[in-house]
């Protein structure tokens, strides 16, 4: 698998100069021509990138999903994620800009330890935020904030460049929810497949099915963990693993009341590899455990 390693390599591979500041680039993709070279055909980095697209071809591989760069604006990728770029799809009129930073620029600054929960760094590519011609001009102020700041590298230019990166990504989790919230036709039909595969998952007899997991659910949408986890957050209150617990729970309940199955059995039945963990799991849920559930039901 191919390394690009600094902003350098990658302004090489735009055929683009030397970067301002070794750290951190504003790449105006109107001016960029992705040079012919094996690395597009597997690779990751050691950087952070926010892309911003307009009226731009082409398809991106990342991760095991495609995506058509018509169909997104917004999109953002971390470091270490694997991306393929078929390069006999681009469009030498491609518009728009990459923000890309080095993750060893965040070191000794807060972004570093908060970074990881701006959630849509996980999302598929496919889960791409798309923008109002408002939201738009607003992020573009940012990043002509931090290109123009990239000229004067003193003591200040780190935290002046982050402090921006980090309103940048304030502003994109605001319209990501508000993207949640629009697209509201789109989402119920999620959220009516995903209390389907709950209550599918959870009716299922078989013991061997084990315990439910966030991948396994989102994988099942065709979403992304983190992706999905937002979308119910915003519209629900609570996140993919809440949702498992609490219809966990209720499954139990039943069981509890409505059986004469032993503790041990229903923890199995539910997916559980030892019956302690559900207990607890049970009583942190609802205060009492399983036994004094069934019992009040006595």
């Amino acid at each position: 698998m191919n390394t690009i390693k600094s902003i350098s390599a990658f302004h090489r591979l735009l055929s683009l100069p030397e970067p301002k500041h070794p750290m951190v680039s504003v790449v105006n993709l109107s001016e960029s021509v992705f040079i012919e070279d094996d690395v597009w055909k597997g690779f990751v980095s050691r950087y952070y990138c926010v892309a911003l697209k307009r009226n731009a071809t082409g398809k991106i591989r990342y991760g095991q999903q495609h995506y058509d760069y018509d169909k997104g604006v917004l999109s953002f990728t971390a470091p270490n994620q694997v991306q393929y770029l078929d390069l006999k799809t681009m469009d030498c009129e491609n518009t728009g800009y990459l923000l890309i930073f080095h993750e060893d620029f965040l070191l000794k600054h807060s972004l570093a330890n908060t970074i990881s929960s701006y959630g849509f760094f996980s999302y598929a590519v496919n889960e791409a935020l798309h923008l109002s011609e408002d939201e738009e001009n607003n992020l573009l102020e940012i990043l002509n904030k931090i290109d123009k700041e990239c000229e004067h590298i003193d003591q200040h230019t780190q935290e002046i460049i982050l402090s921006q990166i980090e309103l940048l990504l304030n502003y994109s989790k605001r319209f990501y929810e508000r993207q949640f919230i629009t697209r509201k036709s789109g989402n119920h039909q999620l959220l009516a497949k995903f209390e389907k595969f709950l209550n599918d998952y959870f009716d299922k007899e078989s013991s061997e099915k084990g315990l439910l997991t966030v991948h396994q659910i989102a994988e099942a949408m065709n979403l992304s963990p983190n992706y999905l986890s937002d979308l119910l957050r915003i519209h629900t209150g609570q996140n993919t693993q809440q949702h498992i617990h609490e219809k966990l729970i209720s499954k139990a309940k039943e069981k509890l009341s409505t059986t004469e199955l032993s503790v041990s059995e229903i923890a199995y039945e539910l997916g559980f590899e030892h019956s302690q963990s559900f207990s607890t799991l049970f009583k942190k849920k609802t205060s009492l455990s399983p036994l004094e559930f069934r019992q009040s039901f006595n």
